[in-house]
Formats: C-alpha cells, structure tokens, sequence
C-alpha cells in the first residue's frame, strides 16, 4: 500500500501529464481549458520536454486576467522544464484553485511573477529617464509578426506610438477587423504603457482581452487578426525640459510640466492648431491663454467658446454668428466667436462634447479661413488661431463614430496631454504654497499642512487643490485643508425632536451665516474683493449679508 508522499507524487504525475497532453498541437494563444488543482503541487519532472504552456491559478474559472490571479503563470520555453517556485507560491497551489493552460506563443508573450500570494509584476523595463535638463524616451519597434500585414514594422520617434488602420498612426495596418485607433504604447515612468483606445475587437496580450497594461520586451500583442512584437531597443529620443516653473499662469516643477513647458514654447510662436489633452481641472484653459500670451497674436484678443455648455441648436450660432431672422428669437445680426477673435486666439474647451452635425462646418472654417453666418450665404474671411482642449481622447470617439477622423487631425496638429496631479505630486507644495500666497498675501504656510495636501489623490486635480485651499483661507481653521474623516469634533447635529427638513435647515442657515461672517470680516467688509475670493455673485453675497443682519440694505463697499 502507497503511502501519503507516494500517493500526493502519483496524483502531481498524473495531473502533469494531463497539462501535457492538453498542450500539444494547438493554434498559438488558445485556451485549453480549466483543471482543478486539488490541494497538489505540479512534479516538475512530468511535463513534455517540448511542451510550452502557462498556468494560472485563479480563483475560479469565470476570472479574466491579472486582476483575478491568486498565483501566477510560469511560462516555460520549448525544450525546458517548469521549475520550482518557492515555498510561498508551493502553499498556494496546495490551497486548490483552477488552471488556465495557454499554448506557447500565449507563454511566452507575459511572463509576470508574484510575492505574498498577491498580484505585483516583476521589476518593468525602465521605459524613460529624467534629468535636470531633458527626459530621454527609450524607442520601441513594433513589428507584425501574422496577419495580412506580415512583415510591416514601425519605431517609435518620441513618447507615444499608435497602431491602427487610419493614416495618421505610426503602424498603419490594412486588417480590417483592427479599429482606426486601436492601441496606443507610451513609455511611462512605470514603463512601457499600452492603452486599448476602445477598439471594436480588443487588444490581446498573453491570452487576454486587456484595456491597459504594462508590456515588457518580446511581447505578443493581438488586435484582430494581427499579432504584433514588441521589443525595446538600446536607442534613445531626447526632448529637452523647459527651464521655467510657470508658464503663463501655469505653475509646475516637475518634469512632466516642464516638458509641457517646453514643448508649448517652441510651439507658441507658430500659427498652428493646438489639441490640450488632460483631466478635468488640470489647467488646459490656463494653459491655452499661455499660449496666447506667448504668441505674436498675444495683441489680439483670446475668445473661449465652451462646447459642453452651450446647447446643440445653439452652438453653431456660438461659433459663426447669425443673422437676422434666421431663426426664432434671432432679432438681430450676431458676430460669432470665429469673428470676434480677429487677429487673436480661439479657445474651444471641451472640444469632444461638440455635435457631430456642426464639425463638418467647423472643419471647413478651419480649413479654408471663412466661416458663414446662420441663415447667412456670404462667407467671411477669417483670422484666428485656434487652441481645443478635451477631457476625452478623441481616438476613442473616433472609433466609436462620436468625432470625425479628419476634424480629429485638423485639431492634433500638436496633441499635449497635461498630466493629472497624482502623476506630479512633487508640485502639490508649490501650488499650495502659491494659492496660499494669492489668497491671503502672506507666504506663511504650515508645513505639516503642506504635507498633509500632498498625500491626497486629487481625483478635481488643481481646481480641487486650489478649492482647498480657499476654503481653509476662509473658514480660518485647519479642518478646511482635509476631508470630514479627518476632523476632530463632529458637527452639532440639532434637536432631535424637531423634524428633518426643519433641522437641516437650521443647521444650512447656521453655517451659511458663519460662513459670510468670516469671508466677509476677512476682507473688512468688502463686497467686490470677497465675493471675487469665492467665485460668488457681489450681489448675491450683498443678499446673504443682508438676510443675515451682518449689514444694512443701503450700506456701500468699504473701498
């Protein structure tokens, strides 16, 4: 009769020569199918010598990806054998789970390997590198390996490489079943990043459908019927760092603003089309008027048109004027911001949230120089430089037939994408600081306060930064810079007898008093200067005051 080891050694023989019977002769990058583990570890002397699989140990058979891994794979290279991987990673295959078996070229496109029994990649491929003068970009090839376009290769020229089937990418690809923008590769500070760009098919990378990941030297990427290689070379692209910390009003000391920087004030002195790139509120209009100040047109006026918040039937009378009568409530002529910034700069925030049906129209007046009027049949020669900003990425809406390829290019004439302010969180102490400064006229600051800013997300980026600041300015009190978990006392909740609408509003009007109060004392009554603090309307703080008997009806600015 066996006994325990020799009974566990039969059971990993066994399971092993399943693997390997499953793994041979299959199409490259298949699933084979799920096995449950239980509680064994793999022999390691068991498996075909020139059999290459990947095994995943996962939670259950429905997980897709990194995210739902327990373990890891373990690619093994034809002619080699699975070896062994520790003791930790031993126990966790003891536990049972399900195994994912990829054919070769799948095993040997990812290869990532974990600690602690959670998900964390090995030590990336350093993609850049950052000195006091310049960033150098590592240059990466892609090149297709199967498909229709077997053969076609492209190297990177700077920080980002496309591949897709429009002209404008780095690899044009003739498949049709790859998206016009389908994937974009940027060399990052965590290495080198790969982004779905929403593509009908999707993007595969060692077996999966993936949105995002990092992607390491030799890896297998799959769009449609494509299969592409990546590699990474030993050359380098160099782009210099501006030596500035503000542009305009933009302020920023880490290398990211000062590519940014840098790239803008080269460009600036030229007429062409800018596309700013970036969250909401990373300061792509502040940037946008830098821009302008830069420019030889900085004489001329700087119009911002808002796409997203003028309504579809309005927008084109927003952007070309109208003339009398050409619709219901059009009592009169009305010059449109391509004309009212003559000689100037043209601003058009939010850009992707403009309809489709007006881009035709716009990209003409972008193209020829004149614009027609609604209800109008002369057009009318136009002299603008125009600078778009969007939190979107156009590619996506182009591939989802949201945005026009052709206004898309007339646009990214240069494309900036300005980083969120958790990818530079070396420039939260100076914002603080400067905001700081520009409220109150003080440079005093406490640093504990400092850092305890600099430890948040940000997910609003600088205007949520710059509100936080304002309001610990105004309300005179520490707990103003953190978020309600992290204050001390908790707020008087009222009477508990009185009803709820009754009691929350007594509490709205207590704070809403204490608040004019303070802003108002801060600025020795001072209407205009207190309420241009806040962003709030004079007359309606005059309101506030007034309800609250913090001023007389007939009382005047103390200026």
């Amino acid at each position: 009769m066996r006994n325990p080891g020799q009974r566990a050694r039969l059971g990993n023989q066994l399971l092993a020569r399943e693997i390997a019977r499953l793994a041979i002769s299959v199409e490259p990058d298949s699933v084979l199918g799920y096995l449950r583990i239980p509680g064994r570890w793999i022999g390691t002397q068991e498996l075909d010598r020139h059999t290459a699989v990947e095994i995943w140990i996962v939670r259950d058979e429905h997980d897709a990806g990194p995210a739902g891994a327990e373990l890891a794979e373990h690619a093994i290279a034809p002619e080699a054998r699975l070896r062994d991987c520790g003791g930790r990673q031993r126990r966790a295959f003891e536990n049972g789970g399900h195994v994912r078996i990829l054919s070769s070229l799948a095993a040997r496109a990812s290869t990532r390997f974990y600690n602690r029994g959670v998900a964390q990649p090995a030590e990336t491929t350093r993609a850049l590198e950052v000195e006091s003068t310049e960033i150098r970009y590592r240059r990466f090839s892609l090149k297709v390996v199967a498909g229709p376009d077997d053969g076609a290769q492209a190297v990177s020229a700077g920080e980002e490489a496309t591949i897709g089937t429009e002209p404008g990418n780095d690899l044009v690809l003739t498949d049709r079943t790859v998206s016009r923008h389908h994937v974009a590769i940027r060399a990052g500070a965590r290495g080198f990043e790969l982004t779905d760009l929403g593509s009908t098919n999707g993007t595969i990378l060692g077996g999966y459908r993936v949105l995002s990941a990092l992607v390491e030297p030799g890896a297998l990427i799959g769009l449609g019927r494509t299969t592409i290689k990546f590699d990474a070379s030993d050359d380098q692209v160099r782009e210099d760092l501006s030596p500035r910390e503000q542009f305009g009003r933009a302020i920023g000391a880490s290398a990211g603003m000062r590519r940014v920087f840098g790239v803008l004030e080269r460009f600036a002195a030229s007429d062409g089309t800018v596309l700013l790139e970036g969250e909401t509120g990373t300061g792509k209009e502040v940037l946008a008027e830098a821009i302008h100040e830069e420019s030889a047109r900085r004489a001329g006026p700087f119009v911002i048109v808002d796409c997203g918040a003028i309504p579809p039937s309005l927008i084109e009378s927003e952007l070309f004027g109208h003339a009398r009568g050409a619709f219901t409530g059009a009592v009169d002529h009305r010059v449109g911001a391509l004309e009212s910034a003559r000689h100037g700069t043209l601003f058009l925030d939010e850009i992707g949230e403009l309809p489709l049906a007006s881009q035709p129209a716009l990209l003409r007046a972008l193209e020829d120089r004149t614009c027609k009027r609604v209800g109008d049949e002369r057009r009318i020669q136009i002299d603008v430089r125009v600078v778009a900003a969007t939190h979107r990425d156009l590619r996506h809406e182009v591939n989802r037939g949201r945005f026009r390829a052709d206004l898309f290019y007339r646009l990214a004439v240069l494309r900036v994408r300005v980083p969120a302010l958790r990818e530079r969180r070396d420039d939260i102490p100076l914002l603080v600081r400067h905001f700081h400064a520009q409220l109150t006229g003080s440079d005093f600051l406490p640093d504990d306060l400092v850092t305890a800013l600099a430890r948040q997300d940000w997910p609003g980026n600088v205007r949520e930064l710059r509100s936080a600041v304002q309001r610990a300015v105004v309300l005179g009190d520490a707990s103003g810079w953190t978020d309600g978990s992290q204050r001390k006392a908790a707020p008087d909740l009222g009477d508990l007898e009185r009803t709820y609408s009754d009691a929350k509003e007594t509490a709205i009007a207590q704070w809403e008093r204490g608040y004019v109060a303070r802003l108002l004392e801060r600025f020795s009554g001072n209407l205009t200067r207190a309420s241009r603090s806040v962003g709030m309307s004079r007359n309606y703080l005059r309101k506030l005051a007034v309800r609250y008997g913090l001023r007389g009806d007939s009382d005047h600015d103390a200026d």
